[in-house]
C-alpha cells in the first residue's frame, strides 16, 4: 500500500523532483499508517503481497487472457446460432477453505463472459452458463488451480 500511495502521488503531481518524492514519501507513510490503524490493514499483509507478487500477477494475466478468450467464444456462440443455445446451471464443490479465495474464484467465474456465479455457500458453487460447452470442466479450471496455489501460500 505504501508503494501504491507513493506511485499515485507521483502520477498526480505529473513530474518527478526530489521535493515531490520526499514529500510524497511522507504523505504515503501517513496514509499507510492511517490505513493500518483504521481500515484493518497491516504491514504483514503488505509484505505477503510483495512476496507473492509474481503469482498474483500471473493470476491477473490468466484472468485477462481467459476473459478475452471467453468473449470471443461467447460472441461466436451468439452470432453463429447454428444450434440452439442451451443455458445450464452447474453445481460443484471446491476445497478452498478461505472466504477470500472462494470469493476470488467466484469473481473470476463471473468476470468470464457466458458464466455467472449464482450462489456460493461453504465451498459449494452454483454457476449459470450460457451454453453447455461453457460448463465443461468448471471445477478443474485454471482459476481453481491458481486460487488453490494462492490459498496454500497464504498459510
Amino acid at each position: 500500500m505504501l508503494v501504491l500511495y507513493f506511485v499515485l502521488w507521483v502520477i498526480f503531481n505529473g513530474r518527478v523532483t526530489w521535493e515531490i518524492c520526499a514529500f510524497g514519501m511522507v504523505i504515503a507513510a501517513l496514509l499507510c499508517a492511517f490505513t493500518c490503524r483504521f481500515m484493518d490493514y497491516s504491514m504483514r499483509k503488505e509484505l505477503w503481497i510483495y512476496r507473492k507478487l509474481g503469482r498474483l500477477l500471473r493470476y491477473a494475466f490468466v484472468l485477462v487472457q481467459e476473459v478475452v478468450k471467453a468473449n470471443l467464444g461467447t460472441v461466436h456462440l451468439i452470432l453463429t446460432q447454428e444450434e440452439e443455445i442451451q443455458p445450464v446451471l452447474v453445481s460443484f464443490h471446491s476445497d478452498l477453505k478461505s472466504p477470500l479465495t472462494q470469493t476470488l474464484l467466484a469473481n473470476a467465474i463471473t468476470l468470464t463472459p457466458g458464466t455467472i456465479t449464482v450462489a456460493l455457500e461453504n465451498g459449494d458453487f452454483m454457476v449459470h452458463c450460457l451454453d453447455e460447452s461453457l460448463a465443461e470442466g468448471m471445477d478443474q479450471s485454471i482459476f481453481a488451480e491458481l486460487v488453490q496455489e494462492l490459498e496454500q501460500m497464504r498459510t
